[in-house]
């Protein structure tokens, strides 16, 4: 339903508009938005068929959601009950962390991306009734927040520890998709009343208030209730909290943890001076794809300035090759503000110690995202499938029950903190867990990245078997579907099922590592030059029945680091496609360890695909020589020639290890130059 919003105070009423065409229900309601070149489609009208990514829709469909669900509404995860006890519906105190309502929202975004696509009404119904006691629970205000509400000693918005902000971002933005999908108002109008809350709150910028942003999901969530119901306050109220950041003495109050200032919470330096991803990771990078939705709506250039140097921080000096982010758990900023979970030096990059939050791995596809629609550029997709299939994926068992939330580059038995978020093995429930659902619900709504509307067509920027059914900007209809292995094989098939007369571009990504790529359109090969990292514009006056090849060689790669990550010096890593490998215990001959395996540089590497291997998946099988002498326990010893065995190993997917057992693993490997 297409609606704008009649505002009286204290009373919301949503409007019939209709008539519009254009697509005002995708996943990033960019429709209107006058500084974006790739819109969204419509949530839904991309829907994954074969292959990858249905495999793991349907696994989504039919475990991780329904699984998690059942989780967070029992007592071990326990956010449904601090809900029916803040309604007044049960007797009990909050349990979980300070963000646990923020965490359901996220899954009930999940639920509605599923119920999109297969629209079982019993999803619906169960929703209706966990909306109904959202609802209930929220104070006459607009207030909501469980974790304050069920606690007499607090007082709303005294401290930013508490997440209310988070929590409410997340809340605006379950809504909007809520919307969206069902055309339902119930949720969206809990979602008016806190946004007009905080309104109330924080748009006379009162002193008090002008530090508290922290963990800011509520910009991304206030600028899309903007964009679903056309109030300019919430936009205002966004640029609000991103303005304040930086400007504010850098000291301990009454409304920060004392440990939580500076660089770690992107408060030290103003966004548009800033230079350099610092801090926690997730709230950084929550933090810059919300001010990327505010300058899809404003423009403004110091703000993409600042963004566009920030990306480049993030993807060219603090990423790892799977997509990650965030190189240590505790650490120093540059301006040595003490940090954890977060960003350090540009090149630091440790791999046993690597944190890596899947949060922050997430956050760094919803940034690229942001950015692809800003400026329509391949780097950014690229940046988007890298974490998906690398480091995001990770995050979760092949079986959709168990998780990760930090994911290093290497594991060696007893060297991280187990009892902590580091976990040895995947858990099926974190007592912190904002990881598990916004994996779930990212991967639930992963075909609304598969392509974009442009000015003269469409863009796909992800490979897998999928059906499109949509309208272009100028309301024509168009309709393809995408026949792939990928990423196990690099051909794509696109065939034209329905679309206008007159002509329009088709823009294939070609992602960075697919050099050598071809190009056929109903069997006449495409000979204009295809250059890596860059999209192709196919444009031309199509027909039913045209069919697009297009081939990405699938060699195997090995790649090196920059020569200041000194980690990685004399080391490779193994790519194939967007694919990282490592190398896991499992696969190695009984009592080696991986720091025994060094990797030849004249070694064939061969890649099989193996149907019945953790869901079906492509190995690499390859020689490896495994260091006999390596077992000094001494720091420092003299060097002595090395005693070698040579072995046939298969090195596995990144995402896909530690589904065997307990398992050491690693990423990198010394190189040994014969």
């Amino acid at each position: 339903m297409n609606v704008k919003r009649v505002i009286l105070w204290g009373v919301c009423c949503l409007v019939p508009l209709g008539g519009l065409k254009a697509q005002e229900n995708g996943i990033i309601n960019n429709s209107k938005s006058p500084y974006v070149k790739f819109k969204s489609v419509n949530i839904g009208d991309c829907q994954w068929t074969s292959g990858f990514w249905a495999d793991k829709f349907k696994l989504c469909e039919e475990t991780m959601v329904p699984y998690m669900g059942e989780v967070l509404k029992g007592k071990v995860g326990h956010a449904l009950d601090n809900f029916k006890v803040a309604a007044g519906m049960e007797e009990g105190k909050h349990e979980g962390m300070f963000w646990h309502d923020g965490d359901f929202y996220k899954w009930i975004e999940a639920a509605t991306y599923v119920y999109a696509v297969n629209k079982d009404e019993k999803i619906l119904a169960e929703l209706d009734h966990l909306i109904a006691i959202i609802g209930k629970a929220q104070n006459w205000d607009g207030y909501l927040s469980t974790q304050i509400q069920l606690n007499d000693q607090i007082d709303p918005l005294t401290n930013r520890k508490y997440h209310e902000m988070y929590n409410a971002g997340h809340l605006m933005t379950a809504a909007c998709i809520h919307h969206r999908v069902t055309g339902k108002d119930n949720f969206l109008n809990i979602a008016i009343k806190n946004a007009d809350y905080l309104y109330h709150e924080f748009s006379s910028n009162p002193k008090r208030l002008r530090r508290f942003g922290f963990n800011q999901t509520q910009i991304m969530g206030l600028v899309e209730l903007y964009r679903t119901v056309g109030d300019k306050r919430y936009l205002d109220l966004a640029s609000l909290f991103i303005n304040n950041r930086g400007k504010s003495p850098v000291v301990i109050d009454r409304t920060v943890r004392d440990n939580f200032i500076g660089d770690m919470v992107q408060e030290r330096t103003p966004l548009r001076e800033e230079t350099e991803a610092v801090g926690h990771a997730v709230l950084a990078l929550y933090y810059y794809a919300g001010a990327t939705d505010l300058y899809a709506e404003t423009g403004e250039q110091a703000l993409i300035e600042a963004l566009d140097r920030l990306w480049n921080s993030v993807t060219e000096k603090k990423m790892y090759i799977t997509g990650a982010c965030g190189q240590t758990h505790h650490g120093m900023s540059s301006h040595q503000d003490a940090i954890h979970e977060g960003f350090i030096d540009n090149y630091m990059m440790p791999n046993l110690t690597a944190y890596n939050e899947t949060c922050a791995n997430i956050c760094n596809a919803m940034f690229s995202y942001r950015m692809l629609g800003i400026h329509g550029e391949a780097k950014y997709a690229d940046i988007m499938e890298l974490v998906m299939f690398n480091s995001a994926l990770s995050g979760i068992s092949v079986d959709g029950k168990n998780y990760f939330y930090a994911n290093p580059l290497r594991m060696i038995n007893g060297a991280r903190d187990y009892k902590s978020t580091e976990s040895a093995v995947r858990e099926p429930y974190l007592d912190c867990f904002c990881c598990p659902p916004n994996l779930v619900r990212t991967i639930a709504k992963l075909s609304g990245w598969a392509y974009s509307l442009t000015e003269n067509g469409l863009a796909v920027n992800m490979y897998g078997g999928n059906h499109l059914k949509t309208q272009l900007l100028n309301g024509e209809e168009i309709e393809l579907n995408q026949e792939s292995q990928y990423p196990w094989d690099g051909a794509v098939k696109i065939s034209v099922e329905k679309c206008q007369k007159k002509p329009f571009a088709i823009a294939l990504r070609i992602p960075g590592w697919a050099e050598g790529s071809t190009i056929t359109i109903n069997g006449e090969k495409y000979l204009t030059p295809i250059v890596a990292d860059t999209y192709v514009q196919l444009d031309r006056k199509w027909k039913k029945g045209d069919v697009i090849n297009f081939i990405m060689p699938m060699k195997v790669k090995r790649e090196e680091g920059h020569p200041r990550i000194e980690e990685v010096r004399n080391q490779v890593a193994i790519q194939r496609g967007p694919v990282i490998y490592c190398a896991e215990t499992p696969d190695l001959p009984q009592g080696t360890s991986i720091l025994d395996v060094y990797l030849p540089y004249s070694s064939t590497l061969t890649p099989v695909y193996k149907k019945n291997l953790l869901g079906g998946l492509t190995v690499i099988n390859g020689d490896v020589r495994i260091r006999l002498d390596n077992k000094s326990t001494r720091m420092y010893h003299p060097l002595v020639k090395p005693q070698w065995k040579t072995a046939t190993i298969q090195f596995v997917p990144y995402y896909s290890w530690c589904n065997r057992g307990k398992s050491e693993m690693t990423v990198w490997f010394p190189v040994i130059w014969d």
